[in-house]
């Protein structure tokens, strides 16, 4: 059984830093891309940031256009950790943040989602 279990969240003012963790156990095949989302109230779910199957360590990935240059996604395969750096965050960076892994097929897995919440 595959699970995702996010870490790193809180609370922080405006222009702080937080950094989420992501551990996936369980296993993963096939796995198209690996990422985090995220949801505020009354919003719908968005993507944030992933890295993709073909991708390498030097990879950058794909980023939303409301975090370019503030986030970064990296992840350690021999740990099973996806990670987010989110460096001078915004009020409008407040949501609920997930971690996921598409597979071909498709096949999603989510994680619980943590809660990030980002004081002016």
């Amino acid at each position: 059984q595959v699970q995702l279990v996010e870490s790193g969240g809180g609370l922080v003012r405006a222009g702080g830093s937080l950094r989420l963790s992501c551990v996936y156990s369980g296993r993963l095949f096939n796995v198209r891309s690996q990422g985090w989302y995220r949801q505020a109230p009354g919003q719908e779910r968005e993507l944030v940031a992933r890295l993709n199957s073909g991708d390498s360590s030097g990879d950058k990935g794909d980023y939303a256009d409301s975090v370019k240059g503030r986030f970064t996604i990296s992840r350690d395969r021999a740990k099973s950790t996806l990670y987010l750096q989110m460096n001078s965050l915004k009020p409008e960076d407040t949501a609920v943040y997930y971690c996921s892994a598409i597979a071909y097929g498709p096949t999603e897995y989510w994680g619980q989602g943590i809660q990030v919440t980002v004081s002016s």
